[in-house]
Order: structure tokens, then C-alpha cells, then sequence
């Protein structure tokens, strides 16, 4: 890790440690009770340096302790997909609402909901900052 053991460290960290202590307990390097004390462990964290001590007989998954937050993850996480998040709840709300009001035409919410939120967008809308400009 680049900083130092002492850096306080918040919840996203803790569950970064929690899902990589999860992979290896599915690859079975770790047995159930070692998963539970070291989970119990990375829950009570309050330092980079004990999530740390959590993972040295282990391998490296993608990273041998979870990295530090970037900003730029957590604002594209679930918030940057919020589209994708509301056309897939309107199918429920459409069939709630029509067990409720006993009629079809709340499914028509799907279609209205999808051109609301995604007409006049291109496809790659979302992706500008990933793909590199083309050059002619």
C-alpha cells in the first residue's frame, strides 16, 4: 500500500476488505471460522494498517488489501448508473400497480419511462471519458 498503516480508514474500505476476504474463503483458502475472525476483525477496523495485517498469508485476488477510495469510482458507482436503476424498478412498480388498481395499462409505464429517460441520448453518452478520441 502506498500509505501508511496509521491512515484512518472508513466503510467503504471495511467492505472493500470484507468482499476480498469473501473470494477467498470461496476459493477455500480460508476455512469457515478463519472467514468469521477475520471478517469480525475487518469490521472492527479502524486503520489501514489492520486490514492489512488481515491479508499477508494470502494471495494477491486483484490486490492484496483494498486500495483507497477514488472519488471518481464511488460518483460513477450506483449513482452514475441511475437510469439503468429506475428502468429496472419500473416493471415491479408497473405490476404493483397493476395488482393494486386491476389494469393493464400501468404497464405502460415501461415504454414511457425508457423514452423519457433515454430519448434523444446517444449510446455511448456515458462512456466519453472511457473511450480515447478517434483520430482521422
Amino acid at each position: 500500500m502506498m500509505d501508511s498503516p496509521e491512515i484512518r480508514i472508513g466503510d467503504t474500505e471495511r467492505a472493500q476488505a470484507l468482499n476480498l476476504l469473501g473470494e477467498h474463503f470461496s476459493h477455500g483458502r480460508l476455512n469457515l471460522s478463519e472467514f468469521e475472525e477475520r471478517s469480525a476483525q475487518a469490521t472492527a477496523a479502524t486503520t489501514r494498517g489492520e486490514l492489512e495485517i488481515l491479508f499477508t498469508d494470502l494471495p494477491a485476488v486483484a490486490a492484496n488489501a483494498p486500495d483507497a477510495v477514488q472519488e471518481k469510482d464511488t460518483a460513477s458507482g450506483t449513482l452514475g448508473h441511475w437510469r439503468e436503476i429506475v428502468m429496472g424498478l419500473t416493471p415491479l412498480l408497473a405490476l404493483v400497480l397493476f395488482f393494486a388498481f386491476d389494469t393493464w395499462l400501468w404497464f405502460l409505464l415501461v415504454p414511457a419511462v425508457s423514452i423519457v429517460l433515454y430519448a434523444g441520448r446517444s449510446d455511448d453518452e456515458d462512456d466519453v471519458d472511457d473511450k480515447p478520441e478517434k483520430k482521422n
